[in-house]
C-alpha cells in the first residue's frame, strides 16, 4: 500500500466521520437538550454504562464528567450483572451506551434497573431498540455506515457516542458555573491547575533563606550566595530588608575594585529589592521577573522576610 492509497483511506473515513457528524447536528439537538436539562437537576451520580466498544466509550465520558464537576462513575455493562449495580443508588441516574440496544446484557441491564426505578437515558443508533423503548430518554444517534470498509468496526458509532458525551459535559460545565478555580480544584498537579492555585509560598525551600547584614563584608556575601544556591543573598539591617545583592552584582564589583572581600556590604549596594508577598500566585511572580528582567525576588509576610525564590523554582515547578 502506497503513500496515495494510505491518503484516499483517511479521507474516506475522515468524509463519513464528517457527513455523520453533520447528521447529529440536525437529528440530536432536541434530545440532548433534554438530556442535559434533565441531569443538571439531579441530586445523585451519573452512572455512565456499556459493552465493548460502547464502555471505553463509556470510561472516557465518565472521566470527562468527573472532571469537569459532574460526579460519575463508570460502571461495566457485563459487571452490572454480577454485582456492580450495587453502585447505583436510587438517586442516581444511568446513561447505557449501546449502538444496536439490543445485545443481550444492555436488555437484562435495563430490566435490573426499571425494577429499580433509576432513570435510564439511552444513547443508541437504533430508535426501534430494546434500550429505545425503555429508556425515560433518549439520545438518537442515527449512523448510515461505519468508517470500516465492512461496516462492521465500531468507528464513526464510537465517535458520536463520544461526542455526545462531551456536549453533555461541556453542557453541564456551564449549568453549574464550572470555571478555571473549579477545574483547578479537579487538576491540582496540572499545568493550569497550578496556575491558579501554586503560590509562592508553596515554592520556598525552607533551608534556603539567604542573607547578610550591612556590617558583613563582601566575602561573607559571596559565602552566603554559594551555600544557598539561589544566585543572591538579602541585606538586612536588623530585621529590615534593604536590599540584594546577586551573582551578577559580585562579579562586578570584582572586577571595579582591586581588594573588594573585607569591603562593608553597606559601601557596596544601593539598589531598592524588588519583593512579593508570600500569598501571590508563582504565575504572578514568573510574569514580575520577566517584566523586571530579574532572576530572583525577596518573598515577604508582612514586613518580614520569609525567603527568596529564584526564577528557576518557579519553572521547575510545571506552571
Amino acid at each position: 500500500m502506497n503513500k496515495k492509497d494510505i491518503r484516499k483511506i483517511s479521507e474516506k473515513v475522515i468524509k463519513i466521520q464528517q457527513d455523520t457528524i453533520e447528521d447529529l447536528k440536525i437529528n440530536v439537538a432536541d434530545d440532548v437538550i433534554k438530556v442535559i436539562q434533565y441531569l443538571a437537576k439531579i441530586d445523585g451520580k451519573i452512572i455512565v454504562t456499556g459493552i465493548g466498544k460502547s464502555a471505553l466509550v463509556g470510561m472516557k465520558v465518565a472521566a470527562t464528567l468527573n472532571s469537569t464537576g459532574s460526579p460519575s462513575v463508570f460502571m461495566h455493562g457485563s459487571d452490572a450483572l454480577h454485582g456492580d449495580v450495587g453502585v447505583v443508588s436510587n438517586k442516581d441516574v444511568v446513561i447505557i451506551i449501546s449502538k444496536s440496544g439490543n445485545n443481550r446484557e444492555t436488555i437484562e441491564l435495563v430490566k435490573n434497573l426499571k425494577k429499580s426505578e433509576n432513570v435510564i437515558i439511552g444513547l443508541s443508533s437504533n430508535k426501534d431498540s430494546f434500550l429505545a423503548k425503555n429508556s425515560k430518554y433518549l439520545v438518537h444517534t442515527p449512523i448510515k455506515k461505519e468508517a470500516c470498509p465492512h461496516n462492521l468496526a465500531p468507528t464513526t458509532s464510537s465517535i458520536i457516542q463520544m461526542l455526545v458525551g462531551d456536549i453533555i459535559a461541556i453542557s453541564l460545565m456551564k449549568f453549574k458555573n464550572f470555571d478555571e478555580k473549579s477545574f483547578a480544584k479537579f487538576h491540582p498537579s496540572g499545568s493550569l491547575g497550578k496556575k491558579l492555585t501554586l503560590t509562592v509560598f508553596d515554592i520556598l525551600d525552607d533551608n534556603l533563606k539567604p542573607m547578610v547584614y550591612t556590617n558583613d563584608t563582601l566575602k561573607k556575601a559571596i559565602d552566603e550566595i554559594s551555600s544557598k544556591m539561589l544566585g543572591a543573598t538579602v541585606i538586612m539591617n536588623q530585621k529590615k530588608i534593604v536590599g540584594i545583592i546577586t551573582d551578577g552584582d559580585v562579579r562586578r564589583i570584582l572586577s571595579k575594585y582591586k581588594d573588594p572581600l573585607s569591603l562593608k556590604i553597606s559601601t557596596l549596594v544601593n539598589k531598592q529589592p524588588q519583593t512579593i508577598d508570600y500569598k501571590y500566585l508563582a504565575v504572578d511572580a514568573l510574569r514580575l521577573m520577566n517584566s523586571k528582567k530579574i532572576s530572583q525576588l525577596i518573598v515577604t509576610k508582612g514586613n518580614e522576610y520569609i525567603g527568596l525564590v529564584h526564577i528557576h523554582q518557579i519553572l521547575k515547578s510545571g506552571i
